[in-house]
């Protein structure tokens, strides 16, 4: 098992900004010894999951497997063409699914009929959960011991002037949000990305992901977004938890 820990971890070594690696770029990003990386890229290799091209390694379609049966068990293709594609249609923007990972969160499942300039996201980008709608809603479930090992291991950093990162003033949005439901940004993760995400309940009742709408900022006020798509989010939301209640695993992916 520690042999699989290992090989996982050369796999997210490689990302949209790295994605060619030397073998020591690897064993930088992997922080593990060369031989040691240098035998997982090998197994991998032999696997199928990577490749070379003269010094450098790169990941192919099959590391598209691990995430897919993750993907299949929610059914994320059947909550994209249904919910999330009228969100979209109805608001001519876009709809997003998302659980926490760790301190970020990651998107399951997207659709869009308007592209955000300033940030494209795709069904597995992740954003630090501090500065999203849909983070600050999968933070609010978290119970208060895990919200504090959350703010006690969490890099809240600034990723625009507007980001909240004092610890008071974002447990403050969080219990905001707890209390009325919904949670809304603007210009914090990226300026022009505006957005408004409510709760995804599983049978216990338990927060397991976040939906959201988002928009430009510049096309739509965030006080608007929240009038105009809060009770349509609400009733998604409501649909979408009753058909994830067959996904007993789900509850598991709001760990961090």
């Amino acid at each position: 098992m520690g042999g699989l820990a290992k090989g996982l971890e050369v796999i997210r070594a490689f990302t949209r900004d790295h994605s060619a690696l030397t073998l020591s770029q690897v064993a930088a990003i992997a922080r593990m010894p060369a031989a040691t990386t240098r035998r997982c890229l090998l197994t991998l290799e032999e696997l199928g999951y990577v490749m070379r091209s003269g010094r450098n390694f790169l990941l192919r379609p099959k590391v598209l497997e691990l995430g897919a049966a993750y993907l299949e068990s929610m059914d994320v293709e059947h909550l994209t063409k249904t919910h999330l594609e009228e969100l979209a249609r109805k608001t001519s923007d876009s709809a997003a699914l998302c659980v926490l990972d760790g301190p970020d969160i990651v998107y399951v499942a997207r659709t869009s009929v308007r592209t955000l300039v300033r940030l494209e996201a795709h069904v597995g980008s992740r954003f630090p959960a501090h500065a999203t709608s849909t983070g600050r809603v999968l933070l609010a479930g978290l119970s208060a011991e895990r919200l504090d090992k959350y703010f006690h291991s969490a890099k809240i950093a600034a990723l625009t002037d507007r980001t909240v990162t004092e610890p008071a003033k974002l447990r403050q949005a969080i219990d905001d949000c707890r209390r009325t439901g919904y949670s809304a940004v603007e210009d914090e993760l990226a300026y022009g990305v505006v957005a408004v995400a409510v709760p995804v309940f599983d049978p216990q009742g338990r927060v397991v992901a976040a939906l959201n709408s988002s928009s430009h900022s510049k096309r739509i006020a965030k006080s608007k977004l929240v009038r105009e798509r809060l009770a349509m989010l609400q009733q998604a939301s409501r649909q979408i938890s009753a058909e994830l209640a067959r996904v007993p695993g789900l509850s598991l992916s709001a760990q961090v």
